[in-house]
């Protein structure tokens, strides 16, 4: 049975989602297309953390490659540094069947800090009128947002927030759209940078 690329087990929707549209723009993120299946944690980030290298080794001889992603807040190990609950979780992987084909990324502090940018087309896929000018100026006079920050300290309830001034419903398919159309070379989150890496590394286009 021909393996396929990636399997991923995301902490939601929105998580799921993002990842689709970023995966369907391999060039963008400088990787050749991909085989890749998402699945949606339920039970969201505290069960990812929890159980996700468990549920992931099941699948470590039908994938060349596996990826557990989920928000460090809200994950109930908050106590516990990014970086180090990734490494835990790295180690737990190398003792199961992926060995080293397998990698954690735990958002810093959830999906929302990749949304903030410079992108114009943040403000239009929210639904925003005035453009992203307008719409940072509405952050910063609600104190969403200050001098010199490139984005929220707070990004979901920013998110959220903004969603509701612009009276948008919220859904995940908003998330697909702003993957789909944001520029990649914008996003200053260390997260995406560390997972765009990650991609580039068990992906080269020249494979």
């Amino acid at each position: 049975m021909t393996k396929r690329d990636l399997i991923v087990l995301a902490a939601d929707k929105d998580m799921a989602q993002t990842l689709r549209g970023l995966f369907e723009r391999h060039q963008a993120l400088g990787i050749r297309e991909i085989s890749a299946d998402v699945r949606v944690e339920e039970q969201h980030d505290p069960a990812c953390a929890q159980r996700g290298v468990s549920f992931l080794s099941i699948f470590s001889k039908q994938y060349r490659r596996g990826l557990l992603i989920f928000d460090h807040f809200g994950s109930g190990r908050e106590r516990i540094p990014p970086l180090d609950l990734q490494n835990d979780l790295n180690r737990e992987f190398a003792r199961t069947g992926w060995g080293d084909r397998a990698r954690a990324l735990v958002l810093e502090p959830e999906l929302e800090a990749w949304v903030w940018g410079s992108s114009p087309h943040v403000a239009d896929v929210l639904g925003w009128e005035g453009g992203n000018t307008s719409l940072r100026r509405w952050l910063r006079d609600e104190g969403w947002l200050k001098e010199g920050e490139s984005k929220p300290n707070q990004p979901a309830s920013a998110f959220r927030a903004a969603l509701r001034e612009a009276r948008t419903s919220r859904s995940s398919s908003l998330f697909y759209q702003l993957a789909k159309r944001v520029s990649l070379q914008r996003c200053e989150d260390r997260t995406f940078h560390e997972l765009r890496d990650i991609l580039k590394l068990w992906f080269p286009t020249s494979s």
